[in-house]
């Protein structure tokens, strides 16, 4: 009997120890949600084309209203700031009534090129970036009206209102972007354009592709 109790303390004493030795361990791991794709780049070229209109709330040296296109290239030395060159060309329809009577509205080219100053403000993992711009340069072209008046004695005269001339300008603007990939995306932005006072400034609509590299 003596001999059986103490082969099961036995037992029980080296069970223990061998209990004793095992250590056991759960080990969780963190998941780590993937990282969101950055629509855009700390250091990238843009280039931008656009369909243009602009438009004028008065009678304007430059313009009525017109049709026309536009290239944008900016560079962006921060993910926010960036420095480029616009340029523009419109087709201007004008309407002016400065003679006694008769006028005949007729269309005219006018076009110009600006230094811009740009900040934008993506949200992070977002496609969409909100912009505003600063821009100064100059502005060519305008009207080219011609207008008859029949003087007391029953002449005619015919006079031609050519506005050729250049003219410093200040623009500014804000839109937004909406990148497709990191590489491309749709554009849309106004403008408020100051040319030579306030009675040839116009507004600009333009909508477009830009391409980032």
């Amino acid at each position: 009997m003596k001999k059986l109790t103490l082969g099961f303390c036995a037992l029980i004493a080296l069970g223990s120890a061998a209990f004793a030795g095992t250590e056991i361990t759960t080990e969780s791991k963190a998941v780590v949600p993937p990282p969101c794709p950055q629509w855009y780049a700390d250091n990238e070229f843009n280039l931008s084309i656009s369909g243009i209109y602009a438009f004028s709330g008065n009678e304007n040296t430059f313009l009525d209203h017109g049709w026309g296109g536009a290239v944008d290239a900016k560079y962006f030395f921060a993910r926010y700031f960036g420095i480029g060159v616009q340029g523009f060309l419109l087709d201007a329809n004008t309407d002016d009534d400065d003679l006694i009577i008769g006028d005949d509205d007729d269309s005219d080219g006018v076009g110009g090129i600006l230094g811009t100053f740009t900040f934008r403000f993506p949200s992070n993992c977002s496609r969409f970036a909100p912009y505003v711009w600063v821009g100064g340069g100059g502005i060519w072209g305008g009207q080219d009206n011609r207008a008859v008046a029949i003087t007391p004695g029953g002449g005619i005269i015919v006079a031609d209102d050519d506005d050729d001339e250049g003219h410093g300008m200040g623009q500014v603007g804000g839109g937004f972007e909406f990148r497709f990939t990191p590489h491309c995306g749709w554009v849309n932005d106004f403008s408020w354009n100051i040319v030579s006072g306030s009675n040839n400034n116009f507004g600009m609509a333009r909508t477009g592709i830009n391409f980032a590299f």
